[in-house]
């Protein structure tokens, strides 16, 4: 297959997935694709194997639009299996398109650990464009997308220009009208994520990329992760300063596990503090329960709106209370991380396809590795410290 073939497929799948967020980013994982296109191979790591019927399921997603992927599970820190299967190099760097809102999330609560920032605040206190209705809309309801101002059909953020601030785009936002009285509605795609952004802008005096590497990246071992606008009109990632935070980081499976794996660990890396352990909880709240899920973006459209939630910057599929139990951000184009509390085990399915196409496929596999490892923890869980 050609170069110039093959980004004409991904450029017809961007057109076709139009409103499923992030659109160009399947432009980029064309050309990744080119880079991958060698001869399939089967690569698997890890001191456990990868149970039959998970790697049929995995199978199965490389026939029906995923041309490579890379499955990696761990708990407590170590690894279960690595599995690279299909035209995918070990270190392929690809866009995770919505996988990114777990991100942006983690950074916003750096931010409120510090306590520049408070999550039930009016974003007036720190965006002064902000006013009226608009101007009570909270960082919570940004982040548990019920902040009344849309979802991704309208694409407001992704038709903002990447070279404009973080301010501007939120300036830009604060212009329109609410869709919903804010905090009543849940509508998955909209341009609060900028407005939490230029918030913690605001109030740290540093742009979104840097600050991101200092507390996020670096900390994390992050070494192939950066920020873009997707689609991105030719400006480079040290060009962007309003980078697409629903959907603009690009990485790679094993930067995304020490992502993960910090999340897994109630904040904690390699030793260290990232975020307080009520932080990670907080992230992992239900936020949406009783209120109407009005939009919910293609891939999880065939989730039964009662049997899925929505936190903060991640799904809840399954819950105690309001405390979510499984939790999830897969993307447009097929990425999936995930994190099941119950077992201690977590993972990703990292990809380029879509969705849609997968998405049935990643869940089977992942409740065959949790009833086949769920129960064999290789050493106690270490305690949530704040």
């Amino acid at each position: 297959m050609s170069w110039r073939l093959t980004l004409r497929l991904a450029l017809g799948m961007a057109v076709m997935a139009s409103v499923s967020g992030c659109v160009a980013i399947l432009v980029h994982a064309g050309k990744s694709a080119y880079k991958a296109l060698s001869s399939p191979t089967t690569v698997i790591a890890g001191p456990l194997p990868v149970p039959d019927e998970a790697r049929k399921e995995l199978e199965e997603a490389l026939k029906h639009g995923a041309s490579g992927l890379t499955a990696i599970v761990m708990r407590y820190g170590h690894l279960v299996f690595r599995l690279d299967l299909g035209k995918i190099a070990p270190d392929e760097q690809l866009p995770v398109a919505s996988a990114s809102k777990w991100m942006t999330a983690a950074l916003v609560m750096s931010v409120v650990d510090e306590g520049k920032l408070s999550l039930d605040a009016p974003v007036s206190r720190y965006l002064p464009d902000f006013a009226g209705q608009a101007g009570q809309v909270t960082l919570r309801e940004l982040l548990a997308q019920t902040s009344g101002e849309g979802d991704l059909r309208q694409a407001v953020d992704i038709r903002q220009d990447p070279r404009i601030t973080l301010a501007a785009s939120a300036a830009q936002i604060a212009r329109r009208p609410l869709q919903d009285k804010p905090g009543t509605t849940f509508r998955y795609g909209g341009p609060g994520f900028q407005v939490a952004g230029a918030a913690v802008e605001a109030v740290t005096g540093q742009r979104w990329a840097a600050l991101f590497d200092e507390r996020i990246a670096r900390p994390l071992g992050m070494r192939h992760t950066h920020w873009e606008h997707l689609p991105s009109r030719g400006v480079t990632p040290a060009g962007t300063l309003n980078p697409l935070l629903q959907g603009g980081v690009v990485t790679t499976a094993a930067d995304y596990m020490h992502f993960l794996t910090m999340l897994a660990q109630h904040g904690r890396f390699d030793g260290h503090r990232i975020l307080s352990a009520q932080a990670v909880d907080t992230m992992e709240t239900v936020q949406t329960l009783g209120r109407p899920m009005a939009y919910l973006p293609p891939g999880m459209q065939g989730h039964d709106r009662g049997q899925v939630q929505y936190a903060l910057g991640n799904w809840c599929e399954t819950w105690s209370d309001d405390r979510c139990l499984l939790v999830s951000s897969p993307g447009a184009t097929g990425t999936f991380p995930w994190i099941d509390r119950r077992s201690g085990l977590y993972g990703i399915f990292f990809v380029r396809g879509r969705l849609p196409r997968v998405i049935n496929y990643f869940t089977s596999a992942r409740a065959v590795i949790i009833q086949a490892y769920g129960q064999q923890a290789r050493q106690p869980a270490p305690p949530a410290t704040h």
